[in-house]
């Protein structure tokens, strides 16, 4: 997952430019937030959430499972962010942070959706 994060090739092999197109114009990459934008945070949101719901798996019972995953979750996003610095990306600390928080909050809802699955489950 490290490396797909980083990884340009990656990246834009994610991208579905022409259904993007198809459905939202040519001009759906323009603006601020932009539908690719927003389709990018989804992403990571949900790849975010099979991290969180991993490191929830892996490490012992805690009183606040959702909050442990999210912070863990947040930290690895952060190493990304770095390491795509590092790498010459172009985001700015907005963007990184937003990406930051994309990440405790897939870590956080990756709990919380498994545990209220869970309870639903057992009566």
């Amino acid at each position: 997952m490290f490396y797909a994060a980083i990884s340009l090739r990656v990246y834009r092999h994610t991208l579905p430019h022409l259904l993007l197109m198809h459905l939202f114009g040519e001009d759906y990459n323009e603006g601020p937030v932009s539908v690719l934008v927003l389709l990018r945070k989804f992403y990571s949101i949900v790849a975010f959430a099979l991290i969180g719901f991993v490191v929830d798996k892996a490490l012992p019972a805690t009183r606040r499972p959702a909050l442990r995953a999210a912070l863990i979750v947040a930290a690895f996003s952060a190493a990304i962010e770095v390491v795509q610095k590092l790498h010459g990306a172009g985001e700015g600390p907005l963007s990184e942070a937003v990406d930051v928080a994309c990440g405790a909050l897939g870590g956080w809802l990756a709990v919380t959706i498994a545990r209220a699955l869970h309870r639903g489950g057992n009566p």
